[in-house]
């Protein structure tokens, strides 16, 4: 049985008034106008990477483009102000989305683009420009539709194990309803990929994400499915990936159709177990993990976000890409929804906003994204939170389909203390992805994040993992690394950048 919002509220206290938060638009800092197009098949998709390609500690951003080039932009900001000047990269067109990933261990991060067409796997330089992986590594793609992408580390294996969802099967007469296409699984052999495997049935994913979903210490593929296409038949699944075999109830996993679009995963409740929101047409739908699998959360928790919460269009929202993140650093998680039709659906409101949910004591939301000047009207598609002038307060970026890109700077007043983490192990999986982040202040309770690579709606990021403190000015640490092992609680500084180094069960510090 789900527990009881006052359940939450104790495990929440209330640690600062921030008020309400406020964006500034930056987005004429950026060079030139990016706009997300295409026809059909670019419908869904229009994801932005945001990660560090340089070296320099600043996020950068890489936005697909659909027909239009992709773009990448190299974060500039200084002294003088926000900037941003256009990357070194090839003209790439037909992308959908894209994800960073550390593939080779080199500490250069890496890109896979996700193509309508085939796939590209792109190995970081260093200096913000990249080249084919491909060959290199015997990874092979082909022709299909791809919209979704998770990564994850299997044992001591030297690359990530890959998995690519698949949207409808254009080369299928009798589509496009109900012939969706099947999913891809790669998993290398030594420092080169074996022949995909297929995930069947696939249902038209959206998104896909690994995690350790039960507290189990291993990591489960989730892929959330697009019910306009499958129709019926299908549902949302969990794959085992060690036995290769979908799950169903009685391994505690419910089944549920809904129009899936993207996911957001985050540990809410404090029970070391990430729930997760799940975007659709209609209802944005939350999910709060238990020890007998999810349980939809009560529609007055406030995150279902169904119809558009300002104008006179009263017809169901279409939800698309979804982060946490603590927007005003008052150690809550907070929730950002991108939403906006599918191009000319009628069913759907067409003056959709996007949504910024702010988390109360209490374990609710509450809207606040007309108050905090981002609650547009475009066609929103993929989205980052990500501190662009490394002030400690989450910045915001808005990939639009047939509208120019968005970017925010979070000034809102009278914030909390924060701390952000990057985890950094010397074998494989540099970045150590599959850990889990504790943190916990005096007496409080012990907030718990997940490191993931794929969610989201055809994008991500992978950069310093981000904390708030409200109005504590230091906390204390531990990680779960990736192979179970815990480390010893270290004592850490806030309002900084740190950079977290494996040491046995010690762990090593250093600003960034």
């Amino acid at each position: 049985m789900i527990r009881s919002l006052a359940i939450l509220a104790a495990a929440f206290p209330m640690l600062l008034n921030a008020g309400e938060p406020r964006f500034l638009d930056q987005s004429a800092t950026l060079p030139g106008t990016h706009i997300y197009g295409g026809d059909w098949e670019f419908y869904v998709g229009g994801g932005t990477a945001v990660f560090d390609c340089n070296g320099d500690d600043r996020p950068d951003i890489f936005a697909a483009g659909g027909q239009n080039p992709a773009s990448l932009w190299v974060n500039q900001i200084g002294l003088d102000g926000w900037a941003f000047s256009r990357g070194p990269i090839e003209p790439i067109t037909g992308v959908s989305g894209a994800y960073p990933l550390d593939v080779d261990g080199d500490g250069i991060i890496d890109l896979m683009l996700l193509r309508v067409g085939e796939n590209r796997l792109l190995r970081g330089t260093g200096d913000c420009r990249f080249e084919d992986f491909d060959s290199a590594l015997e990874f092979t793609s082909d022709n299909r539709w791809s919209t979704a992408f998770s990564a994850t580390w299997e044992g001591a294996n030297q690359l990530p194990t890959m998995a690519i969802g698949n949207y409808v099967d254009r080369s299928d007469p009798e589509g496009p309803f109900e012939a969706c296409d099947e999913n891809q699984l790669y998993r290398p052999n030594g420092k080169t990929y074996m022949p995909a495997k297929l995930l069947t049935p696939g249902y038209c994913a959206l998104s896909m994400l690994f995690s350790d979903w039960q507290g189990s210490g291993q990591a489960g593929l989730r892929v959330s499915n697009d019910r306009h296409y499958y129709v019926r038949g299908g549902s949302e699944q969990m794959w085992d990936i060690e036995q290769l075999r979908l799950l169903g109830p009685e391994d505690g996993w419910t089944l549920i159709s809904i129009w899936g679009m993207g996911i957001a995963s985050q540990d809410i409740t404090g029970d070391r177990r990430p729930d997760v929101v799940l975007t659709s047409m209609g209802d944005q739908l939350m999910q709060i993990a238990t020890p007998d699998g999810y349980q939809a959360a009560p529609f007055g928790i406030g995150t279902y976000a169904h119809r558009p919460f300002i104008g006179d269009d009263g017809r169901p929202s279409t939800g698309w890409h979804a982060e946490f993140g603590d927007v005003d650093n008052d150690g809550l998680a907070d929730l950002f929804i991108a939403k906006g039709n599918v191009d000319q659906m009628p069913g759907s409101a067409m003056k959709d906003p996007n949504n910024l949910l702010m988390q109360s004591a209490d374990g609710t939301f509450r809207e606040v994204a007309d108050v905090a000047g981002v609650a547009t009207l475009e066609r929103s598609r993929g989205a980052a939170l990500a501190d662009f002038d490394r002030d400690g307060l989450l910045d915001l970026v808005v990939v639009n389909r047939r509208a120019p890109i968005e970017l925010y700077r979070n000034v809102s007043a009278a914030t909390g203390n924060w701390v952000g983490v990057t985890l950094h192990q010397k074998a494989v999986n540099g970045f150590a992805i599959g850990s889990w982040i504790e943190l916990r202040k005096t007496n409080e309770t012990i907030v718990v994040k997940e490191l993931t690579i794929g969610g989201g709606h055809a994008g991500g990021q992978l950069g310093p993992v981000h904390f708030g403190l409200g109005k504590a000015d230091a906390a204390e640490i531990r990680v779960i690394w990736p192979d179970g092992v815990a480390s010893d609680w270290v004592d850490i500084p806030g309002n900084q950048y740190l950079d977290v180094w494996r040491d046995g069960t010690k762990l090593s510090l250093s600003d960034n």
